[in-house]
Formats: structure tokens, sequence, C-alpha cells
């Protein structure tokens, strides 16, 4: 099995291609090694100890190594951890009943109905032109709500924390914004 790597703007954020389909449906984002506990592979992942983050994309894992963390040392410890979770067809996440889950409701920043349209056209954008760009560098963009002409998003994997991010949503995400929905004044990170 050949896992590729690629660099992402993030420079303490690699993406792994394992070349096969990591989660069916939506993303999944471990900032902490307390979040990683749903999860064998990003388990595993944390205990390495110089990781400071995972996301698992449709065919991607992003990891985010620690402050002082050389890549060089840590990617080949990294690559074991998935050679061996995917040769052996491991669970992605580990079994459990509904009851002990719980998910944190993201922030609201409320949609006004009067909206409706604006709203579903910068969904439309987000889905269509944003996310697919942004997961080729690791990370992932969730709409979170639309007011009074700002539209707020929330950044993950790879995006979030990048050097590069401020720009990405100032300069790329709120341009196309603008330029196709004229009621988008503004965009900011939650």
């Amino acid at each position: 099995m050949l896992i590729q790597t690629e660099t992402t703007p993030n420079p303490a954020t690699l993406k792994f291609l394992p070349g096969q389909k990591v989660m069916d449906a939506g993303t999944r984002d471990f900032a902490t090694p307390e979040d990683a506990e749903a999860s064998p592979l990003a388990e595993a992942l944390f205990s390495l100890g110089d990781v400071e983050g995972v996301f698992f994309g449709r065919d991607f894992i992003s990891v985010t190594a620690g402050p002082g963390t050389e890549w060089r040392d840590l990617k080949p410890q990294v690559l074991g951890i998935l050679l061996d979770h995917f040769s052996s067809a491991a669970p992605l996440f580990k079994a459990a009943t509904a009851a002990g889950i719980t998910v944190d409701a993201p922030e609201d920043f409320g949609d006004d109905p009067a909206d409706a349209e604006i709203v579903e056209q910068i969904r439309e954008l987000i889905e269509t032109r944003v996310r697919p760009a942004v997961a080729q560098d690791g990370g992932d963009i969730v709409y979170r709500g639309f007011r009074g002409g700002t539209v707020f998003l929330a950044m993950h994997g790879a995006c979030s924390g990048c050097p590069s991010s401020t720009m990405t949503l100032k300069s790329g995400i709120e341009s196309l914004l603008k330029h196709y929905v004229p009621e988008v004044e503004t965009v900011e990170a939650v």
C-alpha cells in the first residue's frame, strides 16, 4: 500500500492520501487527544506526542504537528500508523451506543428568514467552489450563518491555525462571495 503525502499552506500540517475512502460522508476534526477517543486511528496519531491535530476528510487525513516538531522525524511515524490502520482494515471509529455520544451544537449566528434566497446562494457557492478547493489543501470550511452582510464560516483541519487562512478567507472566499452575492459585505472565521 502506498500513502501519498502533500504539503498544505499550513507548514505545521501534512495531508496524507491513503488511496481509498477515509470517511463515507462529512468530515471529522480532532483538536485534542480527548476528542480522539472516538477513533482508534486518531488516538494512535495523538499517542505519538508530537501531534496537535487530526482531521479526517473524504479521502485524506491531515495531521498537524506541535510547535517545534520536525516533519522529517514525525512523518515516518505517522505513515507507519496509517499503513497499519489501512492494511488491517481497522474501523475508523470505535463501536458505541448513541447514549455515549455527545456533540456540541455549532454556534448559530442566525439566518434571517428574509435572507433565505441569499443564504441559499452563499451555501451553494461554499459547497461547490470553496469546500472542494479547501479540501485539496487538507482542510474544510463550514457555513455557520449570515447576518447583517457578514458570512460566518468555521475552518477545520489544515485551515485551522494556518498562517495563510486569513488571506484565503479575505482575498479568496470573501471576494468570490461578494462577486456573486452583492449582499455579502464581509466574511469572518468563527
